[in-house]
């Protein structure tokens, strides 16, 4: 008899009182799980995150049928969101944004820079071409990139559907709830929408994706001149907050805030020097500089590790160390 794999609902827990996580099943390898994040705001909740958007079939109930399960498990329900908060324009966090505003009638919140979001929707086919190029910039072969253009159409975007921003998310924002008020920090680097949310009185950090439990930076590639130094900013401007609580878009809430973001923050640097000594004989390319770190080959997460290596080599050219070589493909010391 044929088995099937069981399908992981959501699940819910509370964090404090009138705070609470909502862990929501991924399907992407190495990124099996993302927190939306639910503060108590009168009778209303405020929303921070939603989740990727999976359709129902194939024994799958449909991934809003997951952050419902998510909240029925601490007594809240999907009516109940007035706000609907976006720590940065990823697909799996913002993706069924437009299913949960239909449902709930709440205002979309989000950093006023995400075209690199809506793009993959208003033109998927220019989107694909994008991750193509990357591909080709960083010395993968053309029969790989034709088969993973294939993949990329076989695959949805995670994106229920576009809704423009009600507001934007700039520094000075505050969003109000039962615990106070959550004050709005731009953090780009990891994305050009990243915002952090800080709440002083409890010292508790709502990091998105910008510092994680399990310290793993991932910079967008192509849209502002140099992410690393975004990001590497941006981490200087959550550690003065002081938090002591963190709440990431993957992962359990952790303490050692600081720890993390020096950590984050030093694994960059690491990575940066193994560039340029990887560099040091010439002829480097972001696909060699990929095997280097990851010590392997082809994988599913192959694409975003090789937007990564391309932000390192850009972010030391910005710095006079690297340069291309005339095919703009390989790289060498200057």
């Amino acid at each position: 008899m044929a088995t099937h794999a069981k399908v992981e609902l959501g699940r819910g827990e509370r964090i404090l009182p009138g705070l609470w996580r909502l862990r929501l099943a991924l399907p992407l390898e190495g990124v099996p799980h993302c927190n939306a994040w639910a503060i108590r705001d009168g009778e209303g909740i405020v929303l921070v995150d939603c989740g990727m958007y999976e359709p129902a079939g194939n024994g799958h109930p449909g991934s809003i049928v997951a952050l419902e399960t998510a909240m029925a498990q601490v007594g809240l329900r999907l009516e109940q969101v007035t706000k609907l908060v976006i720590t940065h324009a990823h697909f799996d966090h913002w993706g069924q944004s437009a299913t949960v505003i239909e449902r709930s009638g709440a205002e979309m919140w989000m950093h006023p820079n995400h075209a690199h979001a809506f793009e993959s929707v208003l033109d998927p086919e220019g989107y694909i071409e994008h991750l193509i190029d990357i591909g080709r910039q960083s010395g993968v072969p053309e029969p790989a990139l034709a088969e993973f253009k294939t993949g990329l159409r076989e695959h949805s975007l995670g994106v229920a559907g576009l809704v423009e921003p009600a507001h934007e998310l700039v520094n000075g924002v505050k969003i109000g709830t039962d615990l106070g008020d959550w004050e709005v920090y731009e953090t780009p680097g990891h994305a050009p929408s990243h915002i952090c949310l800080y709440e002083p009185q409890r010292r508790i950090l709502i990091s998105g994706d910008h510092v994680l439990g399990r310290v793993a930076p991932y910079f967008d590639y192509g849209y502002t001149p140099d992410p690393i130094a975004e990001f590497l900013n941006s981490l200087e401007i959550v550690d003065r907050l002081g938090a002591r609580l963190a709440l990431s878009g993957h992962g359990r809430p952790f303490a050692d805030v600081h720890e993390h973001i020096r950590a984050t923050a030093d694994l960059v640097h690491q990575r940066l020097a193994i560039t340029h000594t990887n560099a040091a004989a010439g002829g480097l390319t972001a696909l060699d500089l990929a095997m280097a770190i990851y010590h392997g080959g082809f994988d599913r997460n192959i694409a975003w590790r090789l937007t990564e290596m391309l932000c390192l080599l850009h972010h030391l050219q910005r710095a006079g160390e690297l340069e291309p070589e005339a095919d703009g493909v390989h790289w060498r010391l200057v």
